[in-house]
């Protein structure tokens, strides 16, 4: 899938979710269930454009959300990573709910842990990791109860 095709992808996706209000199946042509994604807008790192990237999640409890910087197993990270780190202010959408958060990278000392936690809910991400070549980045999304966040 090319860059213009992934975008139009996330897109449907995006809108679909937002149309379900973040619940149940996508339908037949997105093989995908609203229960188990987020939407995680930022600001891009060198355009400034506020861009909405569709993100599988870890739950923790206590309000501690991770998503994973896999790009399936690219060798490069993916755009939205870049764009958090530079600009750490989001807005997360979960189910019908949605606030503002701070995007943080994972720290060293949890790291190894909590990847092993994102291994068993989703296997698939050893084949991402060999085929990555890289450390795949962990992103913590912590709640904040007013922000600057960019807006979808």
């Amino acid at each position: 899938m090319n860059r213009h095709e992934a975008m139009s992808f996330n897109s449907q996706v995006v809108d679909r979710f937002r149309a379900q209000q973040g619940s149940g199946p996508l339908g037949d042509d997105l093989p995908f269930n609203a229960d188990a994604l987020l939407l995680l807008t930022h600001t891009g790192a060198r355009t400034g454009t506020v861009r909405t990237n569709p993100l599988g999640f870890m739950d923790l409890g206590g309000g501690r959300l991770f998503v994973v910087a896999s790009a399936m197993g690219s060798p490069s990270h993916p755009d939205w990573y870049h764009n958090v780190i530079a600009h750490p202010g989001v807005t997360v959408e979960i189910g019908d709910e949605r606030f503002p958060a701070e995007a943080v990278a994972a720290s060293e000392e949890e790291y190894e842990e909590l990847f092993a936690q994102a291994l068993e809910q989703w296997p698939f991400l050893a084949d991402h990791r060999e085929r990555a070549g890289r450390r795949i980045p962990l992103v913590e999304l912590r709640p904040l109860p007013d922000s600057a966040a960019p807006e979808a």
